[in-house]
C-alpha cells in the first residue's frame, strides 16, 4: 500500500488553515433570538452537543458578531436547518433575498418553522475561542420538526452549501 504525501502548511496562513478546516463537513444551524421585540438570527456551522446531564450545547460565535453579547446573556434557539432551508441559512449569513423566514414563537425565544430540530437555550458559560467566543447554553426545551425523520440536513463542506448523499456506510 503506497502512502500519499500530505501537503504541510504554516499555521500562520489563515487561508490554508480555513481550507483545511473546511475539509470537515458540518451541519448548518441558525441561532435565533429576540431583542426589543425584534427577531434576529445568525448562521453557524460550529455547533455541538456537550453534555446530556446537564443538557448543554455549544455554538461558536465570531467575537465581533452583534449576536455574541445577546447569546451570552439571553435566551436563544439553535435551529438545525434542513437542506430545503438554504435561503434561511443565507438570510442569517447576511445574504437575504429568499422568502420571508417563517417563525414559531411559542417558546422562550423564537425558532424557525421547518427546522429538523431545535434547542432552546439559556446561557451557561462562555470561553475564549480566539477570534470566536464559545457559548455553552443549557438546553431548556427541544424538539424535532414534523417530517424530520425523512428530511435531510443542510451541510457545509469546502466553503460551499451541500446536500447529504443518500445511502449509509457499512
Amino acid at each position: 500500500m503506497s502512502q500519499k504525501l500530505v501537503e504541510a502548511y504554516s499555521v500562520t496562513d489563515p487561508y490554508a488553515l480555513r481550507a483545511a478546516f473546511g475539509r470537515f463537513a458540518t451541519g448548518v444551524v441558525a441561532v435565533t433570538y429576540e431583542a426589543d421585540g425584534v427577531r434576529y438570527g445568525m448562521t453557524a456551522n460550529s455547533f455541538t452537543s456537550v453534555s446530556l446531564d446537564p443538557a448543554l450545547a455549544l455554538v461558536a460565535v465570531k467575537r465581533t458578531s452583534r449576536a455574541r453579547e445577546f447569546l451570552e446573556t439571553g435566551h436563544y434557539t439553535v435551529n438545525v436547518l434542513a437542506e430545503e432551508q438554504l435561503d434561511t441559512g443565507l438570510h442569517f449569513a447576511g445574504r437575504p433575498g429568499g422568502p420571508e423566514v417563517e417563525w414559531v414563537t411559542t417558546g422562550r425565544s423564537p425558532r424557525i418553522a421547518g427546522a429538523l430540530a431545535y434547542f432552546e437555550c439559556e446561557p451557561w458559560a462562555t470561553y475564549d475561542g480566539g477570534d470566536h467566543v464559545l457559548v455553552v447554553g443549557r438546553v431548556t426545551a427541544f424538539g424535532e420538526g414534523s417530517g424530520a425523520a425523512e428530511a435531510a440536513p443542510l451541510v457545509f463542506f469546502e466553503g460551499a452549501w451541500r446536500r447529504l448523499a443518500a445511502g449509509a456506510c457499512a
